[in-house]
């Protein structure tokens, strides 16, 4: 369904979806088996536009609304999850991110070169020990001179092999979430390095690592926003990705269904394809209505984000509807590929391994439940 897209819009997503179609889809299996980071991929997005969908025209990127960004998300979501994955980071949580909080030299700076695909970032919050109370993080940051020594460690960090990252650490352990300061930090800084985490259930294709941080300096100008914004910092930024991930899911979602009617149409069981089975007809009936609600949600919240309106509400409905939704419909493509399913002969195995992530990441299912309902009952249940 094309939900009354405008002609720039259908435009944007026929340019995507004959990428990933042409680009992505024929090596995503391999790349997964691999765990092959899909660096030549990377480039010609870069090459496309495709990271600079809604950044403005000023600072190198499209100039489109958020539907876009939400139709390219999708597309990309539609063949392979890892490469939606790194889109998400890198636009929705460091790209926009700097685009809001940065001073104009840093968005001179990194905003360009982030939406042209030139360098690569990375969102460094989740700690070891630290993933949905954020406050408790332990990773620090000591003025010295003209410049911040920062230590310790991020856990979980998708787009590992960045260039650049926006690192979140205590500035004053005393002050709660209101002592946390958000930095931009060069990866070739000396002290800092990474780990590459493997065998992961899905997103295999992705860079996930840990980064060490051992006295990396950072200068003062590097800060993101002031000193102890950094949990405003990192909520908007999740925002952002939370949206992102919604529209990847129904992506996802669209994936499975399609390659699970192609099948249910070729496959014969009792002397005639599989579709026209009752049952098998139940699990497309339900698949549809799930991906429309999905995707209703989805655009739902980005028409708020083109009028600039607060929508976190919205978002984490969408992101919260849509991680659980990708996981149901892609459960009820395995049942109607049966044994086939199970195997990566057919994409389904891969998506179906791909969509568990999403229920985890930008905020768990049971974060997402939190924002929604303390919003709405006007009683915060994180204090």
């Amino acid at each position: 369904m094309d939900f009354d897209l405008n002609e720039e819009q259908q435009m944007i997503k026929k340019m995507v979806a004959d990428f990933a179609d042409k680009e992505i889809a024929p090596v995503a299996a391999q790349y997964d088996q691999e765990e092959k980071f899909p660096e030549e991929i990377v480039k010609k997005m870069g090459a496309l536009g495709i990271f600079g969908t809604v950044i403005p025209e000023e600072y190198g990127g499209g100039g489109f609304d958020y539907i876009s960004h939400a139709l390219v998300a999708e597309e990309l979501g539609r063949v392979d999850s890892s490469v939606r994955g790194i889109y998400s980071v890198q636009i929705s949580l460091v790209t926009l991110s700097i685009l809001r909080w940065g001073t104009e030299d840093q968005k001179r700076m990194y905003v360009p070169r982030l939406a042209s695909g030139e360098i690569l970032g990375c969102f460094g919050l989740t700690e070891p020990n630290s993933g949905s109370d954020v406050a408790s993080m332990q990773a620090s940051a000591v003025i010295d001179g003209d410049s911040y020594v920062l230590n310790g460690n991020k856990m979980w960090i998708s787009n590992g092999c960045a260039d650049v990252a926006l690192i979140f650490a205590k500035t004053d352990k005393s002050a709660g979430h209101r002592g946390i300061t958000a930095f931009i930090v060069d990866t070739k800084t000396p002290g800092f390095s990474s780990r590459d985490i493997h065998g992961k259930l899905g997103l295999r294709a992705s860079s996930t690592a840990e980064l060490i941080l051992e006295d990396v300096r950072v200068p003062k100008e590097n800060v993101l926003g002031n000193p102890g914004d950094g949990f405003k910092v990192a909520m908007s930024a999740l925002d952002n990705g939370r949206y992102t991930v919604a529209a990847g899911c129904v992506g996802t979602a669209q994936g499975c269904y399609d390659v699970a009617k192609k099948y249910a149409l070729e496959r014969v069981q009792f002397g005639k394809p599989i579709a026209g089975h009752q049952l098998i007809q139940e699990h497309f009936a339900e698949m549809a209505i799930n991906i429309d609600a999905g995707r209703f949600l989805v655009y739902r919240a980005g028409h708020l984000k083109n009028k600039g309106v607060r929508c976190t509400r919205e978002v984490s409905m969408a992101k919260l509807f849509c991680s659980e939704m990708v996981n149901r419909v892609a459960y009820r493509a395995i049942q109607i590929f049966g044994g086939y399913g199970f195997s990566n002969e057919f994409p389904v195995e891969r998506f179906y391994r791909d969509a568990r992530i999403n229920t985890l990441y930008e905020g768990t299912s049971e974060i997402q439940k939190l924002i929604i309902a303390s919003g709405d009952l006007g009683i915060s249940a994180f204090v």
